[in-house]
């Protein structure tokens, strides 16, 4: 009976590790925002890189805001997982391109970041 449990503990964790979402590779251009911007002022773009800097030295995670309003939660691949933010500091408040893993979730946007540098191109609406 033992074995017989331990197979099928095997099996269904095997069954776990192959459902998992692999994610979507993924490339766009936007704004490094801190959340409750994001969220609560409808901003399509930072105030200032100063506020999105403070705002996230406060604890308010940074996002990324797509060019059509899509906002895109950082998120680390390891686990334990860690805030992305010490990584997004120096591009808050700027424009940049992006490219890495999409996660979709119930209308929310994870986003591994692979690359991201600043982009000084106008925004495209």
């Amino acid at each position: 009976m033992p074995r017989t449990f331990f197979i099928a503990i095997v099996i269904a964790l095997s069954g776990f590790a192959i459902a998992a979402d692999r994610g979507n590779d993924i490339k766009f251009s936007g704004w490094v925002i801190d959340s409750a911007c994001a969220y609560t002022k409808g901003l399509d773009k930072p105030i200032s890189p100063a506020c999105a800097r403070a705002c996230a030295k406060n604890g308010s995670p940074l996002v990324l805001l797509r060019d059509d309003g899509t906002i895109f939660m950082p998120i680390d691949a390891n686990t334990p997982a860690s805030s992305q933010n010490p990584r997004l500091m120096p591009f808050a408040g700027l424009r940049v391109t992006v490219s890495g893993k999409e996660y979709v979730r119930n209308g929310s946007h994870g986003l591994v970041i692979d690359k991201i540098a600043k982009d000084d191109k106008p925004a495209r609406h």
